[in-house]
């Protein structure tokens, strides 16, 4: 497995799994509700941004040549912290079909030796209260809860 740094050319890969991944993300918060009806509406100019952006880097997930999913790091500080400088695992998405091989694990493994080239020393990462699969995943990669998000709609 390798992750291969997203370019403009990976636009179109970057916003079918994005979609996929958002659409996953439904049934857990009505806060997730899509404003689209297929990939073919959604905008790509969230990835374009990305692009632009030096704090966060996209990557496709690459095994055997195969592209098998996508990860979005985004790099901050909390410079009144010890563990001041960290890495945020903003999205990862394994395919479906590529799932429950070790693919996931060997993402968290990467974006670990990632991190500290970057002079990261500690790594983040936020899911859905309601994904227990997910909330499972990142205990078992030795991730611990550190703080709770809350949301509301404003209507």
């Amino acid at each position: 497995m390798e992750l291969v740094e997203a370019t403009a050319d990976d636009l179109d890969a970057l916003v079918e799994r994005r979609c996929d991944l958002a659409t996953a993300m439904e049934e857990h918060s009505e806060l997730n509700e899509l404003a689209y009806s297929g990939v073919d509406e959604v905008s790509d100019d969230g990835f374009r941004a990305h692009l632009d952006d030096e704090s966060v880097t996209d990557y496709l997930v690459v095994h055997e040549g195969e592209t098998i999913g996508f990860l979005t790091l985004r790099e901050g500080r909390h410079p009144s912290r010890t563990y001041s400088k960290h890495c945020r695992i903003v999205n990862v998405a394994i395919d479906e079909e590529h799932r429950n091989r070790g693919h996931g694990a060997a993402v968290v493994e990467r974006v670990k030796e990632l991190a500290r080239e970057r002079d990261c020393d500690h790594l983040k990462v936020s899911c859905e209260w309601e994904n227990e699969d997910a909330r499972r995943f990142y205990r078992d990669a030795g991730f611990r809860p550190k703080q709770v998000d809350y949301a509301r709609p404003l209507e």
